[in-house]
């Protein structure tokens, strides 16, 4: 079944980003000979992100001036940008800009991706808007060697340890990555187990 994934490095101190929104400290992390997000990116049919992220990829990947970067990077795998101003768009890209709520957006991605995957790029501040309507399933995490003390928070939300299930620990390179399935714990069973007779009424 297809999931929506938040996947996304991150400092020991929670920061997906630091305090100018660079994510230049990323790259002084060796990250290993076997980098997993191409097989990650293998299984997604459509992906989000915010302002702030879309900004970062077009300065740090020159993709308005040469396209061919961002086909590089993503190919034809269509993706959603929320924001709330004019932002340059990356030639032959199949990329919507769009605002407002983010399950009319998550119906149209989820159609989009025809049963593979929906990731969710970042910030958090968008990522927990999806949070907030229940529509994340999974977060993987990249956790870098690095703390940066101030920065763009993982996920600005409150989720308790009965909402996420560790499910799977790797290390690759110096990172760290963790998988966690979100959701509501399972309901406690209501019903008393049975042998196959019908339990007498209490009393009788």
């Amino acid at each position: 079944m297809a999931k929506t994934q938040y996947y996304t490095a991150t400092s020991i101190d929670g920061y997906i980003a630091d305090e100018n929104n660079s994510l230049e400290w990323l790259f002084d992390v060796d990250g290993g000979a076997e980098n997993p997000f191409g097989g990650f990116f293998a299984g997604v049919g459509a992906f989000a992100m915010g302002a702030n992220t879309y900004e970062w990829v077009v300065a740090n990947d020159n993709v308005v001036a040469e396209p061919q970067n961002w086909q590089d990077l993503y190919g034809q795998v269509p993706c959603w940008v929320f924001t709330n101003r004019d932002l340059p768009p990356v030639p032959h890209a199949n990329i919507f800009m769009v605002s407002g709520d983010v399950q009319r957006v998550h119906e149209a991605m989820m159609v989009a991706a025809k049963g593979k995957n929906v990731w969710l790029v970042g910030g958090g501040n968008l990522v927990g808007q999806f949070v907030d309507r229940g529509l994340l399933d999974e977060i993987i995490l990249g956790i870098a060697p690095v703390l940066l003390g101030r920065g763009a928070p993982l996920l600005p939300r409150h989720l308790s340890s009965q909402e996420l299930i560790l499910t799977g620990t790797a290390q690759v390179g110096r990172f760290a990555y963790l998988t966690y399935a979100v959701g509501a714990p399972p309901l406690p069973d209501r019903h008393p187990a049975t042998t196959g007779r019908i339990q007498e009424p209490a009393g009788r």
